[in-house]
């Protein structure tokens, strides 16, 4: 009987990587066909194509996630052949000759490994061949997968790192009575790499993190009443981990930045939504060179930039406020261009400018005025309601020559307890003197009549804010003198922070555009809408993203099935109901490796009803993957259970048949589905000739 074992074992081990090579083949051939179609940009290529091209030329740009995945996608078009110059302006722009196959290939060259991924996850949990095959053709023949994996997008790239962050961990677990060898050590640094890959990506990483981070505390805490561990044992243990689970990918996720803000080293489109002194730091940018007095003076000429993402410079010009809008006097917006209406001189609350008395430093509570150079009226607000925001007050531009009233008295107040103001470093805030009320940018576009620029208001409300922050930026004064702003350059750990600050607003503030097709969690398990990739007309390449329904559906009916059968095994287990060996082990692959599954999807779906920013379709494919896993395992389960009560000489056969039925059905729903992946020319799907005609099964299909 050993020996039978013996040789038993390398017979399964031999079919699972010749069922493996077969997943892979597959799934490269899915994802490589028809790769060149179309050969116009699609959908978010416009994003992230334009963004492989900014790091090919260097160029500064800024985005909501962080760098890896657009670096890669760089570097896999630089590697290729692709110079950086096409423009990616909109969807539906012809490539003409750039070669865009590069950074398409390389999507869909990591896209590719996600079947093998989860094949691999599948049978290490559930110990099941059949299951394994299941998992990977579910994700295979998934059109919403494929039409993902095919396109220059984040999504291939972050689905691999997750996908590959779960597979080592499980691989590491699989080695646990082997702790310290070689492949432990291997299993759990690689699941570090690859968390790092996923946070590198996209902030939904930080779901994959967590999951990782749960099973490593349930495992230590398991080691921690184990008695035949010692306490230094179990230390070694502990250190391990936190070496290559925390250490390790946190310095690789601050080296993705490092090398992010190497190779972007000129000025560029993003240059507006950093600061002033982050700014100062990128080559071709009028701060890069610059050099200024380093503290502000009485009589100093100077700019001041919103620390609200995005927002520009304080701004001032010779229109006024229309009829109705609070007081007719002289509009005061923010403006993101450089311009000489930025421009402001800094005065005593109670005397004019004396070019004659000694230099006096402009300091932390100090009362001023702000003089619009241009104009030569102040800084002035007053209880009259801002023309956007209600429940803050007007700020206009008040007074003759310099001359106003006591409206226009502010105080200054240099956040972080310094004494001086110093350029492009002071974070500011003017509070009003008589309201009390904060000088903010709301980040709301007025009407024409204030030519489209930002609102400015005075803000009743004092918790600090960037909407209330401000730093100086351009600082004349010919009786200072004058330093290299290159000295007040911020430092890598300054310039990691404030990335991550602005990326952080950004994202949580994200709006839909016009037009744009948005949608909600609960769409998203029952394929309620998809996307349009390319095309609407009968002459369109036409591509469409949606889910396999078929897949979808079945994923959606087994996360109940799964439910209810794990209940029922958790129940039988614990009162101790006598079960056969074969059915305990169902049980066990059941809560064990379906809990494990069943734990990623909720991590990566539920948190998604708690986000306030605009939400996509295709956020939840990497929930979508655990689905499938999950399906999987549910539909091996319950059909051994089935098979279990026939005579045991069929059971296995019928067991083998149950699972090719499925697979058949999923490819034929694969077959009527699947030119919405690849593309379509010709009629529509309500016309007799299409080869969509009688699949439009829900009316919020738009294909």
């Amino acid at each position: 009987m050993a020996a039978e074992a013996g040789r038993a074992r390398p017979r399964i081990v031999t079919g699972s990587r010749a069922a493996l090579c077969l997943v892979a083949a597959l799934s490269f051939i899915s994802r490589f066909h028809g790769l060149s179609q179309p050969p116009h940009v699609c959908w978010d290529e416009t994003h992230f194509g334009k963004m492989g091209s900014y790091y090919i030329n260097r160029t500064f740009f800024f985005d909501v996630h962080p760098p890896l995945g657009k670096m890669l996608i760089g570097f896999a078009g630089h590697l290729s052949g692709y110079n950086g110059s096409f423009s990616f302006l909109r969807p539906g722009q012809s490539y003409g000759t750039h070669n865009y196959l590069g950074m398409r290939g390389f999507c869909a060259f990591l896209g590719s490994w996600l079947p093998p991924f989860a094949f691999l996850i599948v049978l290490e949990l559930s110990r099941s061949l059949p299951a394994a095959a299941l998992a990977a053709c579910l994700i295979i023949l998934d059109t919403g997968c494929l039409t993902l994996s095919q396109y220059i997008l984040l999504d291939p790239i972050l689905m691999f790192f997750i996908m590959g962050a779960v597979l080592c961990m499980i691989k590491f677990h699989s080695h646990s009575s082997r702790p310290f060898s070689s492949l432990w050590w291997l299993w759990l640094s690689l699941t570090g790499v690859n968390l790092a890959g996923a946070l590198g990506v996209k902030f939904v990483g930080l779901f994959v993190v967590v999951l990782v981070g749960l099973n490593t505390v349930r495992d230590l805490w398991k080691m921690l009443g184990d008695l035949s561990l010692t306490l230094e044992v179990i230390f070694q243990h502990f250190a391990a981990r936190v070496l290559c689970l925390i250490l390790l990918p946190l310095t690789l996720y601050v080296l993705f930045f490092a090398v992010h803000f190497t190779v972007l080293n000129q000025s560029g489109p993003g240059d507006g939504f950093f600061s002033s002194a982050f700014q100062s730091r990128l080559i071709g940018n009028n701060l890069h060179s610059a050099s200024m007095p380093e503290h502000l003076a009485y009589g100093s000429v100077i700019t001041m930039k919103s620390l609200r993402t995005a927002a520009g410079y304080l701004h001032s010009h010779g229109h006024l406020y229309p009829e109705g809008v609070g007081a007719r006097q002289q509009q005061v917006t923010t403006y993101s261009h450089k311009d000489q209406n930025n421009l402001w001189i800094i005065k005593r609350r109670d005397q004019d400018y004396d070019p004659a008395a000694p230099v006096e430093f402009v300091r932390h509570g100090d009362i001023i005025r702000l003089e619009h150079r241009e104009t030569r009226r102040n800084l002035h607000s007053h209880q009259r309601e801002a023309p956007l925001s209600k429940k803050h007050l007007q700020v206009s531009a008040y007074g003759t020559n310099g001359t106003g009233d006591s409206n226009d008295y502010w105080r200054i107040e240099a956040i972080g307890g310094s004494d001086k103001v110093k350029v492009l470093r002071s974070q500011i805030r003017l509070q009003h003197l008589l309201t009390g009320c904060l000088l903010g940018s709301t980040g709301k576009a007025l009407p024409k009549w204030g030519w489209e620029q930002g609102e400015v208001t005075c803000s009743p409300y004092l918790r600090e804010s960037p909407s209330t922050q401000w730093n100086v930026e351009d600082h004349e004064n010919p009786r200072l003198p004058n330093i290299s702003v290159s000295i007040l350059k911020p430092s890598f750990l300054e310039i990691l922070l404030e990335s991550h600050i602005v990326m952080v607003r950004a994202n949580s503030g994200l709006k839909p555009k016009e037009h744009e097709v948005t949608s909600k969690p609960w769409h998203w398990p029952i394929n309620f809408q998809g996307l349009r990739f390319s095309g609407v007309n009968e002459t369109d390449f036409r591509i469409y993203l949606l889910g396999n329904p078929i897949i979808w559906w079945l994923n959606l009916v087994c996360l109940g099935v799964y439910a209810l059968m794990a209940l029922c095994a958790a129940v039988s287990l614990q009162r101790g109901i006598a079960l056969s060996t074969h059915m305990k082990e169902s049980c066990h692959v059941l809560l064990e490796g379906g809990g494990q599954l069943m734990f990623g999807w909720l991590l990566h779906y539920c948190p998604f009803y708690f986000m306030g920013r605009v939400l996509y379709f295709h956020h939840y494919f990497p929930a979508m993957l655990f689905s499938c896993m999950l399906t999987a395992v549910t539909c091996s389960v319950l059909l051994k259970s089935f098979t279990g009560l026939l005579h045991p000489r069929f059971s296995q056969s019928v067991y083998i048949a149950g699972i090719c039925f499925i697979i058949l059905f999923l490819l034929y729903s694969f077959y009527l589905f699947h030119p919405l992946a690849y593309g379509m020319v010709g009629p529509l799907a309500d016309q007799a000739q299409s080869p969509m005609f009688g699949l439009r099964w829900m009316e919020s299909w738009e294909f």
